[in-house]
């Protein structure tokens, strides 16, 4: 899969990944709107080339306050990544498989976690095992958005169950017409420790389910 062009539909404004990408970086809006003074920490796994969160920091007050990690596998998408955040100074891209704990370590628990483009692209069980980490990735009061298409069958009613039942409460999620699914997930526990070495998913890909 060259997921490097399969980034090209972010380009055509009508289509449903480029009216996707406009209700997470809204959400990545309302988000960092909403938090309190200060340093803000944020994590996005397979970040791709990070044009959710970076579009919205680049002309948001807050974007000196955030210090953020993109992790992603694809080369061409790290360099797309690395050439968006210019300017960014506390923004890094770091090449590497995003399932891996180790790359979070130092960064969590953060304020804001994305997790955009993943669900779609992984087994059930590793949807929920992923879901669960993020109470190890999220600091209290932070906010996951995620995605995943609404395709039958639709798993975002399943997936708002996963969240809210390790302590996250909904915040958004967009409507099952929209043509995509995007949610938005409050987490009101108290952070777990994040454990080393451990993998919280394996990458398949849509394709080939």
């Amino acid at each position: 899969m060259d997921w490097r062009s399969w980034h090209d539909e972010y380009d055509l404004p009508d289509s449903s990944l480029a009216r996707r990408l406009r209700a997470v970086q809204e959400r990545i809006r309302v988000a960092l709107d909403g938090c309190p003074p200060g340093p803000l920490k944020v994590v996005s796994l397979c970040a791709g080339q990070g044009r959710d969160l970076l579009g919205v920091l680049a002309g948001h007050p807050r974007r000196d306050d955030v210090r953020a990690r993109l992790v992603e596998v694809d080369p061409g998408n790290v360099a797309f990544a690395r050439n968006l955040a210019a300017g960014l100074d506390g923004v890094e891209v770091v090449m590497g498989d995003a399932a891996l704990t180790d790359h979070y370590l130092g960064m969590v628990p953060a304020d804001l976690v994305l997790v955009c483009g993943l669900f779609g692209n992984i087994t059930e069980s590793d949807i929920e095992r992923t879901v669960d980490h993020c109470v190890r990735l999220c600091a209290t009061g932070a906010t996951v958005i995620w995605t995943r298409h609404r395709e039958p069958p639709d798993r975002v009613p399943l997936i708002c169950d996963w969240f809210e039942a390790r302590g996250f409460e909904r915040q958004w999620v967009s409507d099952p017409d929209a043509g995509f699914g995007v949610g938005a997930h409050r987490f009101t526990g108290r952070p777990q420790p994040l454990t080393a070495g451990a993998s919280m998913f394996t990458f398949v890909g849509y394709d080939r389910f």
